[in-house]
């Protein structure tokens, strides 16, 4: 684990951390050749210089986040505000997450991509990654 993201883990309260434990080894294990960095202050894997998935500390709990996640069609998702083509999750405890649904958003997350890396060299317009 990279150091700014182990320093990010341990300065979480204990369930907090072990939900991000958890998310962090299905992450790496299911997007291998993803670069990971704490990216605006929390963790966030990249394809390609593109934001994939990352996670933060919220009121509401963990949020699980994907940047193109509203493209997966996955009802347990919920969209962000419309203005992007995020969705995201949110856990309070480990035995939330269901490892079955985070594999199949991990497997979406590589085919179902939007264009984040050139959002501002576009003025603000996503286009779909083929």
């Amino acid at each position: 684990m990279d150091k700014e993201i182990a320093a990010w883990h341990g300065a979480l309260p204990a369930a907090d951390k072990k939900i991000c434990d958890q998310l962090f080894a299905a992450i790496n294990k299911n997007l291998p050749n993803a670069e990971n960095k704490v990216w605006h202050g929390h963790p966030v894997w990249f394809l390609d210089d593109n934001p994939i998935v990352g996670y933060s500390k919220q009121k509401a709990g963990i949020r699980l986040l994907f940047w193109s996640g509203a493209g997966f069609e996955e009802e347990a998702l919920q969209p962000g505000n419309g203005k992007f083509m995020d969705a995201s999750i949110f856990y309070n405890s480990a035995n939330e997450i269901n490892t079955k649904n985070l594999k199949r958003w991990l497997t979406k997350s590589k085919t179902i991509q939007w264009d984040y890396k050139n959002l501002v060299k576009r003025k603000g317009k996503l286009e779909r990654l083929t």
